[in-house]
């Protein structure tokens, strides 16, 4: 019988000189002596003159390239980069601790400076030469996937004309306002915000001091090499780099859970690569994960990204005990500084790993336990501080909107039903994989079911942070797609009508599920995806939303921005047709003045009942205030406030802000007398979101 056509895979091991290094001679030595010598002295010469020649840019993939060739893990250069990102990034999380307190902050140059003398000497120390692995083909499928899928999904961003219509896209998501300002500010401080509370306290909003900032700091400080981040707040020109920096966070979601897949499945055939690859992009684009892109959630994308590659390292780990430890540990430090609550499944994976490695972990207890107990105690520093500071856990009492919670479930019950069947029949092949790719997912799925049974024994239902946890459960979910797919016969070589058949089977089969994952994913729009409650998918909301005109929430908060500047000492604050619309521009407003922390008091914890809430806002606000009034009511409500409270008159003061007339429906009263002229800004009205 001919032998299936398969993809050969290298050997796991990169090189056995790695594993049992030759003892040095005493001309080995001086040699090594003159390398490193010459590596510390290139460490910081490069950063010094891409600083210069102003390409402090080029200075991220030479960190990237110089991690990864001291590396031995993974079998192919994708491979190597991301555990070389993995590394980089849970070392930069646990980094910010020092970046705060450091004279140097987040600059490029004593950064890159700092990680190539550590990559340096940490490669004389393992004594290990620079060394990449070639690109391999199953290389080529992630990121073709991860390219093809990001310029579908950057559509919104690349149709923008403006700061409006960025400001638009962000109005979808509340949270984004929020991220914005914690995003701008951890660029200013030069660090984390929770590190110097007494500096951050006057910047940025008291419930966001202990919030998990790890995807902020990242962005600033990897944002601090394309622009030089100044001590002011940068308005719009943060709103641009702020909505790169969430695209590129997903595209990086995206990959991992490409690349896991690819990674679980083993050697298997280039067709059932390229079906496992539009099945993973379909159930990605059919399911609820897109909607994090579209609400403003960048820090859960980032925790999912990093529980998905620890995932992956579980489920098959790379060669050598004490690279793998470090990378597992160096994950679970980010998630824990990223989105805590995927913290106790991404610990429960780690310590399955080292109770099924116990042996090999017992070689090496010195590293197991040094990295073990610090990386324990880094990964809990934001837990800790939200809980014991924030009082964060109240949150898991939230409730959820019906159809997000019909979505989780249906997420649970047809994926996990699916895949799990899937690895069942799986597991009997001598690949260990499988077996550990149901124990993720049992772990994963677990979450979510625990979480629910909090809330039902609450007397709530499973709300906000059910569906949060739901995420995880989906990505490790559509990861183990590739149990599905490996059930497919492959083709064979030869002229036999054996081989023949098997070749005709595989292609008709691979075929048939990548067409039946992108028809019930609702990824065509020839039907309606089974995972989701709304007739369109949150893909198909994600980029085509409408953008003809900017949404008035959007428009009144560029206007706002562009027509009164902040005043020092003063707090702005919106006021507009109804009090939900005006907090929000407020929010807008106040993340683009840097200007957070002074309009909270005015902001938040406030009911949202006019006219009291208006008069509720100047009782609490100490000092000086300034109201920008986008409609005619509220306009009355502050004239009838300052003559009832005639105190206010002398910090109290409000401008106008002229929105389209077209804006004013034809069954709106009047406005009073005396009220000025609402002039058209621009030719045409802003929507409505």
């Amino acid at each position: 019988m001919p032998p299936e056509l398969t993809v050969v895979e290298p050997p796991t091991s990169t090189a056995v000189e790695d594993l049992h290094p030759p003892a040095p001679t005493r001309r080995r030595r001086r040699g090594a002596l003159v390398a490193v010598l010459a590596g510390l002295a290139l460490a910081w010469l490069a950063p010094l003159a891409a600083h210069a020649l102003h390409r402090e840019w080029l200075l991220l993939p030479l960190v990237l390239l110089a991690t990864a060739s001291v590396l031995r893990g993974g079998r192919t250069l994708l491979d190597r980069l991301l555990l070389a990102l993995a590394l980089l990034l849970g070392a930069a999380t646990a980094g910010g601790l020092l970046f705060a307190v450091w004279p140097w902050g987040m600059r490029p140059v004593p950064l890159t400076g700092f990680a190539l003398t550590t990559v340096v000497l940490t490669a004389a120390a393992l004594r290990r030469r620079p060394r990449l692995p070639r690109p391999g083909w199953a290389d080529l499928f992630p990121v073709a996937a991860t390219a093809a899928t990001m310029i579908y999904l950057s559509g919104p961003w690349r149709r923008t004309s403006g700061l409006a219509d960025q400001l638009s896209i962000l109005a979808r998501g509340e949270d984004n306002w929020r991220h914005l300002a914690l995003f701008d500010v951890i660029g200013r401080l030069g660090g984390y915000a929770f590190v110097d509370p007494a500096a951050a306290k006057d910047q940025i909003i008291s419930q966001l001091l202990y919030y998990p900032q790890g995807w902020h700091l990242l962005a600033a400080m990897l944002d601090g090499f394309l622009v030089p981040v100044g001590a002011g707040p940068r308005g719009p020109d943060a709103v641009a780099h702020y909505a790169g920096w969430t695209l590129a966070g997903f595209g990086l979601f995206v990959l991992a859970v490409n690349w896991a897949a690819q990674r679980i499945s083993g050697p298997i055939h280039l067709l059932h690569r390229a079906a496992l690859t539009v099945v993973v992009c379909a159930l990605l684009l059919g399911t609820q994960l897109p909607r994090l892109l579209l609400s403003g959630y960048p820090t859960e994308v980032l925790g999912l990204t990093l529980t998905v590659l620890l995932a992956a390292l579980v489920g098959r780990p790379v060669a050598g005990t004490r690279e793998q430890f470090v990378l597992l540990v160096a994950l679970l430090v980010g998630v824990g500084f990223t989105y805590y609550l995927f913290l106790p499944p991404a610990a429960v994976l780690v310590l399955c790993w080292v109770v099924g490695h116990w042996r090999e972990a017992l070689r090496r207890w010195i590293t197991v336990l040094a990295v073990g107990l610090a990386g324990t105690v880094l990964a809990l520093v934001a837990p800790l501080l939200g809980v014991l500071r924030a009082e964060q856990t109240e949150a898991l009492d939230v409730g959820g909107g019906i159809g997000a919670r019909t979505e989780a479930w249906r997420a649970l019950i047809w994926l996990g039903g699916i895949v799990g069947i899937a690895l069942l029949v799986q597991i009997r092949r001598a690949d260990p994989a499988w077996r550990r790719w149901l124990l993720v997912c049992a772990v994963g799925v677990a979450l979510p079911l625990g979480i629910a049974r909090y809330n039902t024994t609450s007397g709530v239902e499973p709300g906000y942070y059910f569906i949060k946890s739901t995420h995880l459960a989906t990505a490790l979910l559509i990861v183990g797609a590739a149990a599905v797919v490996r059930l497919l016969p492959a083709p064979r070589l030869g002229r036999s009508w054996r081989a023949v058949t098997a070749s005709a089977t595989g292609i008709l089969g691979a075929s048939l599920v990548a067409t039946l994952a992108v028809t019930l994913c609702g990824v065509t729009g020839w039907h309606h995806s089974l995972l989701v409650a709304h007739h369109q998918t949150w893909t198909q909301r994600w980029v085509h939303q409408d953008l003809s005109l900017p949404a008035r929430v959007a428009w009144v908060c560029a206007e706002a921005q562009r027509r009164y500047p902040d005043q020092p000492g003063v707090t702005t604050i919106v006021l507009d047709r109804g009090a939900y619309r005006a907090y929000v521009e407020t929010l807008c407003l106040s993340a683009l003045h840097g200007t957070t922390a002074r309009t909270e008091a005015g902001v938040y914890n406030i009911v949202f009942d006019e006219p009291d809430r208006t008069h509720e806002m100047a009782r609490r606000v100490d000092g000086p205030i300034r109201f920008i009034v986008a409609d005619w009511r509220a306009q009355r409500r502050v004239h009838w406030m300052l003559v009832n409270d005639p105190a206010l008159r002398e910090r109290v003061t409000w401008v106008p802000l002229a929105v389209p007339e077209c804006d004013v429906l034809p069954s709106d009263p009047p406005p009073p007398p005396g009220t000025p002229p609402t002039t058209p800004a621009v030719p045409a009205c802003p929507s409505t979101p």
